[in-house]
């Protein structure tokens, strides 16, 4: 094999630039190149790189004026579809909150934006430590901080230029582990976001009796297991696994803060699961009640046993903008655990019908240990290649031999020279071909991994004219 293609070692998150972690990863956080198969989804190694500091990487100090082009306009071979119009039927209205089946859990998921996200005027409930969530608070709002101005504020207005008009509002977000901060940066309109993982959304009922001693060592725990994110906005597969013996829901945790970051708000907490056609069941008290004494699945051999039951492993969240009223638009984030290798993603999958009948939607991944290059995960590819209308990655994205048979155009960003884990040689040649036949667009901050050589990449994937006026008159 080349020796560009290399593993690189992962080495202890390093925080240069960003508020840093509580503690060092753990020493077993490397990942094996024979590890990324279909029982080894959505590892997510970290490197001591930050999301957008002073790095050595190229491209973060050549102050290219291409960095600006838009990928609405600028196509790798055939014109892009940004005069495509999003599918009529993904802009349904979705039902107010109060009109839905199921437990909402709204009581305990603002307890956890105020106590857990720091965020909201609501005072702490009086059975916890004040003291505790102070000193909690003062470290996580430094790191809130730090990511607004580091990277939203950087990536914010730099993908909105990318993007064309006329795009689908729905959101689909494949090894999303976590991360719904992210997809509010890349869609921060987006009317409906959907992310998948291993990761299951965790019990919200704990923060009404938890302890002194076990409020302080799961904030401190939560503060760790969210590091990454907040400081190279990517997660490990360590802090991602062991957030499932955390006694405070670190998804669900996870995604408030995201929510906080943005100014948005939760106005609904619900749990599901999805019915064979795809459809949405929300658990009440008595299908809560049928799995109380069951532990949630681990979805990877070497994941941590979720501490909590089945019932909270599918997590949907409604949400609006903060202090904006009940008459403002409500949003909705939606994630599903799931394996998402095909042995265990079946064409009969629920998950898959539901994702089907979003009709077109925009995508993304990021960090995604190259899984999409993996015959082993070839179906959730084709789903993405059937139903995007434009697609933001890093190189752990579509490779370009598929995306080019699905009448794709991909325009990439930034540098790469080969992939940041040992990865396809094959893929990795046609990945360094697409680079070196576009001309440089300079990318100002880091989404995903970085390259073998630490240089930040991000890859604009949608249909081209001719594949986006096909879809048209298939839907007519």
């Amino acid at each position: 094999m080349n020796l560009r293609f290399w593993l690189i070692p992962v080495l202890t998150l390093s925080l240069v630039g960003f508020a840093a972690c509580d503690d060092e990863k753990p020493a077993d956080s490397t990942t094996d190149p024979a590890a990324l198969t279909d029982d080894n989804p959505d590892d997510k190694p970290d490197d001591n790189e930050d999301v957008n500091g002073d790095d050595s990487a190229d491209d973060s100090a050549d102050d290219d004026s291409a960095g600006d082009d838009s990928a609405g306009n600028d196509g790798a071979g055939d014109d892009g579809a940004g005069d495509d119009t999003a599918d009529p039927a993904a802009n349904a209205d979705q039902p107010a909150a109060s009109d839905l089946p199921g437990r909402d859990f709204i009581a305990e998921a603002r307890m956890l934006y105020r106590v857990v996200a720091c965020a909201g005027d609501d005072p702490v409930p009086d059975h916890l430590d004040r003291d505790v969530i102070d000193e909690h608070c003062t470290a996580l709002e430094e790191r809130k901080a730090q990511y607004r101005t580091r990277y939203v504020e950087r990536a914010k207005q730099f993908l909105a230029d990318l993007k064309p008009d006329g795009l689908p509002d729905v959101v689909v977000y494949p090894f999303g582990g976590g991360d719904l901060i992210s997809a509010l940066v890349a869609y921060p309109d987006a009317r409906e976001i959907t992310t998948m993982s291993l990761e299951h959304g965790g019990d919200p009922r704990r923060i009404r009796d938890i302890g002194a001693t076990e409020l302080t060592e799961s904030l401190e725990a939560f503060r760790r297991e969210i590091g990454g994110m907040l400081s190279v906005s990517n997660n490990t597969s360590v802090n991602l696994s062991s957030a499932h013996t955390n006694l405070l829901p670190a998804q669900l945790s996870s995604f408030l803060v995201g929510l906080a970051v943005h100014d948005l708000e939760p106005v609904s907490v619900r749990y599901f699961r999805l019915e064979a056609d795809g459809s949405i069941h929300y658990y009440d008290d008595a299908d809560i009640k049928t799995s109380e004494d069951e532990s949630a699945r681990q979805l990877k051999h070497d994941w941590a046993k979720p501490n909590f039951s089945p019932a909270f492993s599918n997590v949907e969240t409604q949400f609006r903008a903060r202090g904006a009223g009940p008459d403002a638009p409500v949003r909705i984030h939606r994630h599903m655990a799931v394996n998402l290798a095909n042995r265990h993603f079946p064409d009969d999958s629920p998950v898959l019908a539901h994702l089907r009948a979003k009709g077109r939607v925009v995508a993304m991944t990021k960090a995604a240990s190259y899984l999409l290059w993996n015959g082993s995960f070839s179906r959730i590819r084709d789903y993405l290649l059937e139903h995007l209308e434009f697609m933001i990655s890093d190189s752990t994205g579509i490779p370009p031999r598929f995306a080019r048979r699905a009448g794709m155009v991909q325009i990439p960003y930034g540098r790469f020279t080969a992939s940041f884990l040992d990865a396809s040689e094959e893929h990795n040649l046609d990945f360094q071909e697409l680079w070196a036949e576009n001309r440089y667009r300079r990318v100002p901050f880091r989404f995903g991994y970085i390259d073998a050589e630490k240089q930040r990449h991000l890859l604009i994937t949608r249909p081209s004219k001719r594949a986006a006026s096909k879809r048209r008159q298939a839907r007519e």
